[in-house]
């Protein structure tokens, strides 16, 4: 990414983060490395959490987009939680992931096939049906892969982990017209 296009882009990225609800407080960031040792991905991350924050309050957005660390965040809050400056880095990350979706930087579509696969999944059913997830995101990327993967569906199956046959939530009409009404208010 040249150089002035990196500047302009993580001008654009910043603003759209502190446009957040508390986004602001990135800039207090205390360097304390909470968010990291809270993070159950950190360790797969290039980055970790504490480290996405201080290059992008550097300025250095190519830093975190060339890698995948992004994709690894499995949004489940910790870090946003435990962080004693009120940090909402989840949110960060989404906006990450929105910004190599929206500008075609993702290097490897393997996040954003899961993403989009995910996004589908919940609009269809209301809920995360897993065997429908897998069978998208495989079916786009690699079906073999698959393969590797069903002794582990057998097991959780048997379990009772699994459903084969996935199930609509009640008030599915209910949740596309929030959804709808959101993403319409975020246009304005």
């Amino acid at each position: 990414m040249p150089t002035a296009l990196a500047k302009e882009l993580c001008d654009e990225f910043l603003d759209d983060v502190y446009a957040l609800p508390h986004g602001e407080k990135l800039k207090q960031c205390l360097q304390c490395g909470t968010c990291s040792a809270s993070c159950p991905s950190s360790a797969a991350m290039e980055f970790g959490p504490r480290e996405i924050i201080a290059s992008l309050r550097a300025g250095m957005l190519d830093r975190v987009l060339n890698a995948q660390t992004v994709w690894l965040c499995v949004s489940c809050y910790s870090c946003t939680v435990r962080c004693p400056a009120g940090i909402p880095l989840t949110d960060v990350m989404y906006e990450l992931k929105r910004l190599e979706v929206d500008k075609g930087l993702a290097k490897d579509a393997t996040g954003e096939t899961m993403a989009h696969a995910f996004a589908e999944t919940v609009d269809r059913y209301g809920r995360n049906a897993e065997t429908t997830l897998l069978r998208k995101y495989f079916l786009r990327t690699n079906p073999l892969h698959a393969l590797a993967q069903i002794p582990l569906a057998i097991r959780l199956f048997v379990r009772g982990r699994l459903e084969i046959f996935p199930r609509k939530i009640k008030g599915l009409d209910s949740l596309h017209k929030m959804l709808a009404a959101i993403e319409e208010n975020g246009r304005r």
